[in-house]
C-alpha cells in the first residue's frame, strides 16, 4: 500500500474526478428514483442534512453540492489508503461503514430516528442500495482511472 506523500498532483486529480463521477451518476438515480415514486426515502438525505444544518430549507443543489463532497471526499480517502490494489472487497467495507455511520449519525440528525425507525424499515434498505451502488461505481471507477498503476503493481 502506497502512502497519500506518493500521490501525484495528478493522481490527486484523478481520484478527485472518480469521487465527482461516483459522486453524479449517484445523484442521478437518487435524484430520478425519488421523482419517479420509487425511492424508499421520502427526501433526499443531503438535502434534508443541509436544512437541518443550517437551520431553514435550501434549494435542491445545495443538497447536491453536500452529496457531492461527501462521495468525493470518501472515494478520495479509498483511493488514498487502498492503492494500488483497490480491491472490491476494500470497497465494501468502506461502504458498509458509510451505511452504519449514515444510519447512526445523519439519519437520527435529520429527525428520521436511528436506523430510521420513525420512517421506517425502508430507510436503512434504501440506504443500503445507494451504499451497494457506492461500492460498485467506486471500484470500477477507481479500477478504470488507475489502470496503469494496477499493472505495473502487478507486475512489480
Amino acid at each position: 500500500m502506497e502512502s497519500w506523500h506518493t500521490m501525484s498532483p495528478r493522481d490527486w486529480s484523478k481520484a478527485t474526478a472518480v469521487g465527482l463521477i461516483n459522486g453524479i451518476v449517484l445523484a442521478a438515480i437518487l435524484i430520478s428514483t425519488l421523482k419517479s415514486g420509487i425511492s424508499p426515502m421520502p427526501a433526499p438525505l443531503g438535502l434534508l442534512f443541509a436544512n437541518t444544518l443550517f437551520g431553514r430549507h435550501l434549494p435542491v443543489p445545495v443538497g447536491v453540492v453536500f452529496h457531492l463532497a461527501y462521495v468525493t471526499f470518501w472515494s478520495v480517502v479509498f483511493i488514498v489508503f487502498f492503492r494500488p490494489k483497490l480491491a472490491f472487497s476494500s470497497a465494501t467495507a468502506l461502504a458498509a461503514g458509510l451505511w452504519i455511520f449514515a444510519l447512526l449519525v445523519f439519519v437520527p440528525f435529520v429527525g428520521w430516528g436511528v436506523f430510521g425507525v420513525r420512517i421506517g424499515p425502508r430507510i436503512a434498505v434504501g440506504l443500503l442500495i445507494n451504499h451497494a451502488l457506492f461500492a460498485i461505481f467506486l471500484w470500477g471507477l477507481s479500477k478504470a482511472f488507475f489502470r496503469n498503476e494496477r499493472r505495473r503493481a502487478e507486475t512489480a
